[in-house]
């Protein structure tokens, strides 16, 4: 069995989409998805086993792809990064600007050292990823951006850092779809709430692990998104049909945005989670397997 898209087989078929953060969690997930419906998929990221992991996978399952290993804060790597890719591959069509990470910890006790890292990683990694690969790529031929946002509205208490990251990110995806709309490039963002994914399993306070289980009831529809829920929102944007979208996010909360906290919440199982990712595993703090 592969990966059950809902788009149309052969959508992406001799397109090349890059995906930062491709060895893991939704970057792995998306990847997958865009593979299966006949895009190149270029992973990038930190760790070379994570990424050769997941290239295995999708050569297993007919996917196309490559890879590059990259820390995306790198400037000159970005820069030598993307050249290679164009010079492999021609062209860039997409561009899913996934990688990023934070830690828990109220503002108070964040070091500078510790917020910079952040933001360098949600921010200014994913600003200079599209910036190259729009002046190598995209000025010329075009093409579609998606930004990782997260459920940051109303503040992010204990990811103070991680959120100022977020909130720079939706105006630089603004900013952007402005600047570059006469070279036919769409920039738009997805921003997740709570996702069962495998980065729930890297925090280590048991304070957060602890309040893990219990997001859910925060939440209207009473339950976590899947991976595969926050990918097709990813290559929606990226498909054709979204051609006249541009500047926009997608939240994919089940509805936490919108929870005042004075509405109380009612326990329902009639939300029933989108499960396409053929090689999805919950993470271990909900029960799962390794993924």
């Amino acid at each position: 069995m592969g990966y059950r898209s809902v788009f149309a087989p052969d959508c992406f078929k001799d397109r090349t989409i890059v995906v930062t953060g491709g060895g893991s969690g939704i970057g792995r997930c998306t990847a997958h998805e865009l593979a299966s419906l006949g895009a190149h998929v270029v992973l990038v990221g930190r760790k070379q086993d994570k990424l050769e992991q997941v290239a295995a996978e999708l050569r297993e399952d007919g996917g196309a792809c490559s890879l590059e290993v990259l820390d995306i804060r790198d400037e000159e790597g970005v820069k030598a990064t993307v050249g290679r890719i164009v010079a492999a591959r021609g062209r860039i069509h997409g561009l899913v600007n996934n990688a990023g990470g934070q830690f828990p910890s109220p503002l108070a006790a964040i070091s500078k050292k510790g917020f910079d890292a952040v933001v360098s990683t949600n921010l200014t990694g994913g600003f200079l990823m599209a910036r190259e690969v729009y002046l190598q790529s995209m000025s010329t031929h075009g093409g579609a951006i998606v930004n990782m946002l997260a459920d940051a509205w109303g503040g992010m208490p204990n990811m103070g850092h991680s959120g100022a990251a977020r909130m720079g990110m939706l105006n630089l995806t603004q900013t952007a779809a402005v600047e570059w709309a006469a070279a036919g490039v769409r920039v738009n963002a997805v921003a997740p709430g709570w996702v069962a994914s495998s980065g729930m399993d890297s925090y280590q306070d048991e304070g957060v692990k602890a309040l893990i289980p219990l997001l859910k009831k925060e939440v209207p529809l009473q339950r976590l998104a899947t991976e595969a829920e926050v990918s097709g929102a990813i290559v929606f944007l990226l498909t054709d049909v979204a051609a006249f979208i541009t500047g926009e996010v997608i939240k994919i909360d089940g509805g936490a945005s919108c929870n005042t906290k004075i509405f109380p919440l009612q326990e329902t199982s009639a939300s029933r989670p989108y499960e396409g990712f053929h090689r999805a595993a919950a993470p271990r703090i909900l029960g799962g397997g390794k993924k």
